[in-house]
């Protein structure tokens, strides 16, 4: 990756609806190179796909919780499998340290986060114990990885 792939990633960042054209012309390129770097990209698996940003709260699920997830030895795939299926898990990690996993889970209410706690995430297959963190204001969510650009170490 040159510096022209890293200025074609900051602006996909900022806005991964602009045209080619508009593409090109924030970082000095005609629209068939840029068009070229971005499938270059796309196939590198640099890229992996284009999506939309939701606001929760404007969707009625105005509590965030993280929950640490300590699971029986035996139990990881299953776990796995009823966690990419669970549509109130957004997102789902394995950690080292206390907990086997960390859940990102959103609910209406804490009424609500305690019904899918008890009622539903403690009966996922293998599902030892569960430690909740609510999360009371998010300061930066989906950060540019591109930031990170210049403390990278350059290969060569």
């Amino acid at each position: 990756m040159d510096k022209l792939d890293w200025k074609i990633l900051g602006e996909l960042e900022r806005d991964g609806r602009q045209s080619y054209a508009e593409l090109g012309e924030h970082i000095g390129l005609s629209k068939s190179p840029c068009w070229s770097r971005v499938r270059n990209l796309e196939e590198g698996g640099v890229i992996q796909g284009y999506t939309v940003r939701i606001d929760p709260e404007a969707l009625g699920l105005a509590v965030q919780s993280f929950v640490h997830v300590r699971i029986k030895l035996d139990a990881h795939e299953a776990f796995e499998a009823a966690v990419m299926a669970h549509p109130a898990v957004i997102e789902c990690h394995t950690t080292a340290g206390d907990g086997d996993y960390l859940l990102r889970v959103f609910a209406q209410s804490v009424g609500h986060l305690d019904d899918l706690l008890r009622q539903d995430l403690s009966k996922l297959p293998g599902v030892h114990r569960l430690a909740s963190t609510i999360c009371l204001k998010t300061i930066k969510r989906n950060g540019p990885l591109t930031g990170w650009a210049g403390a990278l170490p350059r290969k060569g």
